[in-house]
């Protein structure tokens, strides 16, 4: 018989100290693991209830089943029947479109000329952007609303829109973005004879579309569900939107709540689909920027 070879008492004792280390390790990994699970849990649920209410009559509204004893889509049947849904679902597509396409511009040109010209009191137009931060909305409907009455702008596309055509976050979130462009890269297309507006469209914006991406869901959501200057500035009901016209289902007495939950599980499908488009852009710059790390 062959012996069996010894086992070097260092190896050995590298063994035994390995293994205790593999308890902890996968009892971090659970607690992470439930901790992200109840995280889901709880983003779920104002979903889940959404669509639950959704699928409910009046009586059953106020039952805290999550299942509906008599499930029914009747409610969908008369928001879709409504003719004033869908003029509000229109209203909101063109306004966040158009809003998100007009940020996407000119969020970046800002942010690449911030970022890639230097020029005098750079740094003080990049701050009073930043400035503009920190004062709240509420301050901002007053001045908005009388610009509006000024130019004829109330109870139309253009009076709901001007205000988020350009963001300072977005200008913000662009310049941070182009900072990560190598200004060789400018350099060399300045050389091959390209101007400024082609250096900025075929060499910096797509090494940034991670950026755009992230840009293009928050400015699109954030004036989807925009709910406060659309109410104000808007007087006729087919200019309403989606988040104005759906507070229109009911009145002092009553609120139909089955209503306001099934125009708002339509009203998420825009949002899924934007963010089904966009999200392999973000996922890829996530990947990209712990690579360079």
């Amino acid at each position: 018989m062959v012996a069996a070879p010894d086992i070097p008492r260092a190896s050995s004792q590298a063994l035994l100290t390995a293994t205790p280390t593999k308890r902890p390790r996968n009892m971090g990994q659970i607690i992470r693991w439930f901790l992200l699970f109840i995280g889901g849990i709880l983003m779920v649920m104002p979903i889940a209830y959404m669509i639950s209410t959704s699928l409910k009559w009046p009586h059953e509204v106020y039952n805290v089943n999550l299942i509906p004893k008599d499930p029914t889509l009747d409610n969908y049947a008369y928001v879709l029947e409504d003719g004033r849904f869908y003029w509000w679902f229109v209203n909101s597509m063109i306004i966040a479109t158009i809003t998100t396409i007009c940020n996407l511009l000119f969020d970046s040109l800002v942010g690449y000329t911030l970022c890639k010209f230097r020029f005098p009191g750079r740094k003080i137009v990049f701050i009073a952007i930043l400035s503009t931060l920190m004062i709240p909305t509420e301050m901002l409907v007053i001045p908005w609303y009388l610009m509006s009455q000024t130019f004829g702008w109330l109870d139309s596309y253009w009076g709901i829109m001007f205000p988020g055509l350009m963001t300072a976050f977005g200008t913000f979130l662009m310049k941070q973005f182009f900072e990560s462009v190598p200004d060789d890269f400018i350099e060399a297309a300045r050389i091959d004879g390209l101007n400024e507006l082609q250096i900025w469209w075929t060499v910096a914006m797509p090494l940034v579309k991670p950026a755009l991406a992230a840009l293009a869901i928050f400015v699109f959501l954030g004036n989807w569900t925009a709910f406060l200057w659309p109410l104000i500035v808007t007087n006729s009901v087919d200019m309403y939107t989606i988040p104005v016209g759906l507070s229109g289902f009911g009145d002092e007495a009553d609120v139909a709540w089955e209503l306001i939950m099934t125009g708002a599980a339509i009203s998420t499908i825009p949002t899924l689909v934007v963010f089904l488009i966009f999200q392999r852009f973000i996922i890829r710059g996530v990947v990209m920027a712990g690579l360079k790390g």
